[in-house]
């Protein structure tokens, strides 16, 4: 067994590796950027050595700085997590030859499986479905459509070297076989280098569906199950579960035999996905094999009880694998949501700043350790688990990928899972930037994701133009109301256990508040709601609102972000946030997905409050604003300049992710405000047209 491996990576996946490492007695060294330096992968590491600029191109992938790290501290294997180099064939074989293990597939196998014509090939060799389609380089659009006819429409149009979403059309005719076939060409070459495209089949109401197989020196493999990735948002997962909701046991055992038998024709040795499309009659296509540890292995790791960190180290150390099929278990059901640092409400654009707060649920099963198997009398399996690279005061750097965390449940079957994972997403605290945890929330409600009816196009469907407030409805609004009013009461009770106030003059808390939503261009919404048996030493109280009755108990205090409590005798989690924006007298409450910001007063003071005049904010139509946090890489226009509608007049850079900013109307520019290369924050103003 080694005695020092190296992860060659960042974020959540390193912490994970590292976590694992310990427990198996072996030290690590963490490598970093100048964006890292205080990472929490770093602060884990037994070392850390720093290897370059903060783009990953200067650092997380230049291969000579990795191994020169790895001779410098002793390490005697690499482990490279995900992204980056851990599926590059060039640096497994670099790694291999100057005497450092490689802690996943040969170099031979990756290649094999990088190729996406040339994998196709060998499947079919391997006797594993495929997709109906043509597998050589098509030499021109007029071929592409004759392909596509022959296939029979639709057909899907992607690029060899593709991923991401990159370079992939789907076609239902001829013109757009025809079209598609080109901007496929060119967005390749201008991506990857390398424009050869191939068509296949479209299947219909696909389901995503992946095989995790786990392979020795030996030549042993089998299989872990399955994973259900079909909740995918522009090709990127968002949830992922184990087992399916879908698949029966009898293709549950063909996907997992033909994803051994592909495994075995490649001399596959450590952990690996081969990745299938289902269509709705149970009929399953080889898609690909990611050849590296996936994002989503804590579901498999859940429902089999192993490890597969610890596993792909012992392979890569030559043991045998310590399982047969016949030993792989599956027990209760796991989901895990991954909380990326993006803005739901603002089409998904990254946001990227300091963790004012970061409180993440408590953990009750650890990375590196297989989740807690049922009891002989049928106990709860499993609990909450929280993947992350990150903690409260970090800074999420724009460099990188948006995932800050990953949220995993383990429970006794899918609808105890789903309801661990709504009440984990409940107590996620995150500020200080936006996150996507309103949306998980919104897409564990809705009742199609419960009923487990779904297929990849479910968030294109439901949540086409995008995802808004009113999205999210929650099952009992008016228990918001009254949560806003108990937490109020709470609050003033401090301010009436005050000492040292004057004899009839002392602080006294009244019964009657009215909650007054704060609406949109001042348009308010006030509610009366009533407290009563208020009991300041237990934290019980009944409020009174919209004709229901709430019986609240909770221990919150002032200044904790997370309200924990019984309604009815019913456990709830929420979080409280007070001073919203810039109203210090703002409560916004957050529960089930659903945010409610109000002002909560006396019945005389709600008076008041209704005849102050509203101040409108602003008008910043003359602007063109940054919608996002992120680096200013091009400003196309200059003062003086006249500009129509929809013409170029901003880039902005940030978390791989480019976004071009156009004009709303027809103007003359009258300032640039902002320069190209500076760091902008949401809403910065960059061009200012004139009147």
């Amino acid at each position: 067994m080694f005695n020092k491996i190296l992860i060659a990576n960042r974020g959540e996946i390193a912490c994970r590796v590292i976590k694992t490492a310990k427990k198996m007695g072996i030290k690590t060294v963490a490598v970093y950027s100048d964006a890292d330096r205080d990472a929490r992968h770093v602060a884990l590491a037994d070392e850390a050595v720093h290897i370059g600029a903060a783009p990953s191109r200067e650092s997380y992938l230049r291969m000579d700085r990795i191994i020169e790290a790895c001779k410098q501290t002793g390490a005697q294997a690499v482990h490279p997590g995900y992204g980056f180099l851990s599926e590059n064939e060039e640096f497994a074989r670099k790694v291999e030859e100057e005497g450092i293990t490689f802690i996943g597939p040969k170099h031979y196998s990756i290649a094999a499986m990088g190729d996406k014509i040339a994998s196709k090939k060998l499947a079919k060799e391997a006797k594993v479905n495929t997709i109906p389609g043509w597998n050589e380089a098509i030499e021109s659009a007029e071929q592409a459509v004759s392909i596509a006819k022959d296939i029979g429409y639709p057909v899907m149009i992607k690029a060899s070297a593709g991923g991401g979403g990159k370079g992939l059309r789907v076609a239902y005719n001829d013109k757009e076989a025809f079209e598609g076939f080109t901007s496929c060409r060119n967005e390749a070459r201008n991506s990857f280098g390398d424009d050869r495209v191939f068509i296949e089949k479209f299947v219909e109401e696909p389901r995503h569906i992946e095989i995790q197989v786990l392979g020795d020196a030996h030549g042993n493999v089998v299989y872990l199950n399955e994973r259900e990735c079909s909740i995918q948002r522009r090709h990127q997962k968002v949830i992922e579960e184990a087992p399916s909701p879908f698949i029966s046991d009898d293709t549950r055992k063909a996907m997992g035999e033909q994803a051994v038998a592909l495994a075995k024709a490649v001399k596959y040795q450590s952990a690996g996905t081969v990745e299938f499309v289902v269509g709705k009659d149970q009929s399953f296509y080889f898609l690909e094999m990611n050849t590296r540890l996936q994002v989503e292995h804590p579901v498999t790791e859940c429902i089999t009880g192993l490890d597969l960190v610890e596993l792909m180290i012992r392979v890569a150390a030559g043991e045998k694998l310590p399982i047969t099929q016949a030993d792989v278990k599956r027990t209760g059901w796991a989901i895990e949501c991954r909380i990326n640092a993006e803005d739901p409400f603002r089409n998904f654009l990254p946001s990227t700043g300091r963790l004012v707060r970061f409180q993440p649920p408590k953990e009750s099963m650890w990375a590196g350790e297989p989740s807690p198997q049922p009891s002989p009398e049928g106990g709860v399996v499993g609990g909450v688990r929280v993947d992350t690279g990150v903690a409260e005061g970090g800074e999420i750097p724009m460099h990188y990928d948006s995932m800050i965390a990953k949220l995993i449940v383990h429970g006794s079957d899918r609808q105890d899972a789903i309801a661990k994972m709504r009440d984990a997403l409940n107590g996620f605290v995150i500020r200080g930037i936006s996150s996507n945890v309103p949306f998980q929330a919104a897409l564990l409600a809705h009742p199609k994701f419960v009923a487990g009816d779904f297929n990849t196009g479910f968030i294109a469907e439901h949540y086409g133009k995008g995802f808004r407030a009113e999205d999210v409805t929650h099952d009992d609004p008016d228990f918001l109301v009254a949560l806003a009013a108990y937490v109020n009461r709470r609050s003033l009770q401090r301010s009436a256990g005050i000492s040292g106030q004057m004899r009839g003059h002392t602080f006294r808390v009244g019964e009657d508040f009215v909650v007054v939503k704060l609406g949109e261009g001042g348009k308010n919404e006030p509610q009366p709601a009533r407290v009563s048996d208020f009991q300041a030493v237990s934290g019980s109280s009944v409020v009174e609102t919209g004709g229901k009755r709430y019986e609240i108990c909770s221990n919150w205090h002032m200044g904790a972000s997370r309200i924990r409590g019984t309604v009815g005798g019913k456990p709830f989690t929420a979080q409280v946030e007070r001073g919203v924006g810039k109203n210090p007298l703002a409560i916004a409450i957050s529960h089930n997905g659903t945010r409610l910001v109000v002002m909560v007063f006396t019945p005389k003071t709600a008076e008041l409050h209704a005849l102050m005049p509203y101040k409108a904010p602003p008008d910043m139509s003359r602007y063109v604003l940054s919608p996002m946090p992120g680096l200013l890489v091009d400003v196309a226009v200059q003062p003086g300049q006249k500009v129509q509608a929809g013409e170029r007049v901003a880039v902005i850079e940030a978390m791989k992710m480019e976004n071009v900013l156009f004009a709303a109307a027809d103007g003359v520019v009258a300032k640039v405000l902002a320069g190209k290369g500076e760091s902008l924050v949401v809403d910065q103003p960059i061009v200012e047209f004139e009147k």
